[in-house]
């Protein structure tokens, strides 16, 4: 006795988030225009350490748009879930380019403190307040739709560490300027690079996870099945696997098995357990996409005899 019920809802980013999203995206570009020019004229490894940041925004602000865009079409035959793993996959590739290009600067720089390079401190600061201010205007248009959309919540996150390392740069400036130390800009360029590799180290984590079909974070598995465990008349939960299809869209699967043995309330049937399962799971843990299936304990021993000994059913 086998029967699928789900309850799927779509995550469309709506038409204002996209328009924030290209915005931003119209903004760094030209920020990083100005920098490539800045840094060409002023020899600043500390601008060109932006710079590589920049490029990664961009590419990042590109992704969620077009992962903004992608969001809002439907499954098809082929892919059934959509495209929602467009942007994690977005956000794996936009990490392993800002992790290599943090490694470039890395290396620069300390070749650099042996060989330091004389910069023009006013142009620096010319060119990093052109980037910082705006930086601060993207994060000002992101902020708006942040709070409840995580794909913008991630570009705005994007942004902010750029807008951190034209800080940086602002500061060898001035110390530049005030001082006259060589060494400046070189600093300002390893502070930039401690400021990414502990965030694209985290992202590409978060990526891997979700690509890999770990269960999401703030879920556990183990209090999903307890919970499970609990709805009238289910008698054992098997075959529970928790994961997401993107970092908005966590979702379950499980097979319930239930006896009409003792049963003697309408919330013990088939549909009632599907419903209070199905509600449980979208109430407590936000589990709003699941399916489950609902079986009598010979249909279960029946599974458990067929089923390979490489098919755990465990957890995923």
């Amino acid at each position: 006795m086998g029967h699928g019920h789900g309850h799927g809802h779509g995550h469309g980013h709506g038409a204002s988030d996209g328009r924030r999203l290209t915005i931003a995206l119209t903004i760094t570009a030209a920020v990083l225009i100005s920098g490539a020019i800045g840094a060409w004229i002023t020899g600043s490894l500390s601008l060109l350490a932006d710079l590589g940041h920049q490029v990664t925004d961009v590419a990042a602000l590109v992704a969620a748009v077009v992962a903004a865009r992608l969001a809002q079409r439907p499954p098809s035959a082929q892919r059934t879930f959509g495209l929602g793993r467009a942007e994690v996959l977005g956000a794996a590739v936009n990490a392993l380019a800002l992790l290599a290009v943090t490694v470039w600067v890395a290396v620069e720089a300390i070749e650099r403190l042996g060989n330091p390079t004389p910069v023009a401190g006013l142009g620096l600061l010319v060119f990093g307040a052109i980037g910082l201010a705006g930086n601060l205007v993207s994060l000002v248009v992101l902020s708006r739709g942040a709070a409840g959309n995580m794909n913008v919540r991630g570009a705005a996150l994007h942004v902010l560490g750029d807008a951190l390392g034209s800080v940086a740069v602002l500061v060898a400036a001035a110390i530049t300027l005030l001082t006259g130390w060589i060494y400046a800009d070189t600093a300002a360029s390893i502070v930039i690079v401690a400021i990414l590799v502990p965030r694209t180290v985290a992202l590409l984590r978060e990526a891997s996870h979700v690509l890999l079909e770990g269960a999401p974070a703030g879920i556990d598995v183990e209090e999903v099945r307890a919970a499970l465990a609990e709805v009238p008349g289910v008698e054992e939960v098997h075959d529970l696997h928790v994961w997401a299809i993107n970092d908005t869209t966590p979702t379950v699967s499980a097979h319930l098995v239930i006896s009409g043995t003792g049963c003697v309330t309408a919330d013990c049937g088939e549909h009632g357990v599907l419903d209070a399962a199905t509600e449980l799971l979208e109430e407590r843990f936000s589990l709003r996409h699941s399916t489950l299936q609902v079986e009598a304990a010979e249909h279960a021993a029946h599974e458990s005899a067929c089923a390979s000994p490489a098919m755990p059913s465990a957890s995923a």
